[in-house]
């Protein structure tokens, strides 16, 4: 697998990696680790190198599946998250990040953690500016090595591309997304920040599988939060209404080139954009990492059919998506 630049100090990740969320339930399943060790030995064996996760998902359950996959797999980069769970909205403190930090080093089993982001803080948090001097410290003090910051919204992403020490953003970034190219690539490649790119087939949507009949778990976001009811409603299925997603995904297939899934092409675009560092498609089976991995195999996309696709997102798209963008 290729491998693309991640961090100042040189360190390079491969373009494909392992969304954890869902890595062994999750999505209204329960947290089974057996399907989570599966799942992380098929993309261990696939060459993914880096994982991405948070202190909540699972309540603490995709950290510890991690930390026990770590004991004898040491070459991983994994990125984890704090800033949402029991200190979110209001409860931001030095105290209450160095705690969070410290939590995921005991889950992980490690001393120090590669990286950690901010995991969709409120934007005054963001723009007051004092977290970010609490994970300079956490870095100085040893229990970081890098810090960056998954972020909602365009303008929390050139917030946080002002801050010293950033290492990296993550953004909701696909076909349904393409606002981020305007502005938010260009300045953070010339900052030499990464760009790691999470829902990169937006909640399954561009899987191409669904139709307006699909139904979900109850404990499914794609159920409980398609209207953005408990948290930021572009986490689920880009912030489109169901029924419309499905119907701009219909003609979104319509364009897959012969020989080529629609969920491939979809990370295949994404990876056109020479300012992404990595993908991180979420996973439940290691049936799916298969085919996320064979994205990066591919032959980069034609430039008439980024052409269709940049008009489709301006003509039907763009009007349609919904939340902080």
């Amino acid at each position: 697998m290729q491998t693309r630049k991640l961090a100042r100090d040189g360190l390079t990740v491969p373009e494909v990696g392992l969304g954890c969320w869902q890595l062994g339930g999750g999505w209204g399943d329960h947290w089974d680790n057996d399907i989570a060790q599966q799942t992380l030995a098929q993309a261990y064996a696939t060459g993914v190198r880096f994982i991405d996760t948070a202190d909540v998902y699972g309540d603490g359950a995709s950290e510890r599946s991690i930390g026990q996959f770590l004991t004898s797999h040491k070459d991983l980069t994994v990125a984890t998250k704090l800033g949402r769970g029991a200190i979110y909205p209001d409860g931001y403190s030095r105290e209450a990040v160095r705690t969070a930090t410290q939590r995921s080093l005991e889950r992980l089993g490690v001393d120090k953690l590669d990286l950690t982001q901010l995991h969709c803080v409120p934007p005054a948090v963001l723009k007051d500016g004092k977290i970010f001097d609490w994970m300079r410290e956490l870095r100085d003090d040893g229990l970081i090595t890098r810090f960056g910051a998954s972020v909602e919204s365009v303008e929390e992403g050139l917030l946080c591309l002002e801050q010293e020490g950033m290492t990296s953003l993550q953004i909701i970034f696909n076909i349904f997304r393409q606002k981020p190219l305007a502005e938010l690539l260009p300045q953070a490649k010339e900052k030499g920040v990464g760009i790691i790119v999470r829902l990169p087939l937006a909640s399954g949507l561009l899987s191409g599988k669904m139709t307006r009949a699909t139904t979900f778990k109850p404990d499914d976001h794609r159920n409980f939060n398609r209207d953005g009811q408990q948290f930021n409603v572009g986490e689920t299925f880009a912030g489109l209404e169901f029924a419309t997603g499905v119907d701009l995904a219909q003609e979104i297939a319509a364009l897959v080139p012969a020989g080529m899934s629609m969920p491939q092409m979809a990370l295949r675009w994404i990876l056109d954009h020479d300012a992404v560092s990595v993908i991180i498609p979420g996973a439940s089976s290691p049936a799916q990492v298969l085919s996320n991995a064979g994205a990066a195999a591919l032959a980069p996309l034609p430039a008439e059919l980024h052409d269709k696709l940049a008009a489709l997102y301006r003509d039907k798209i763009h009007a349609a998506i919904r939340g902080p963008y």
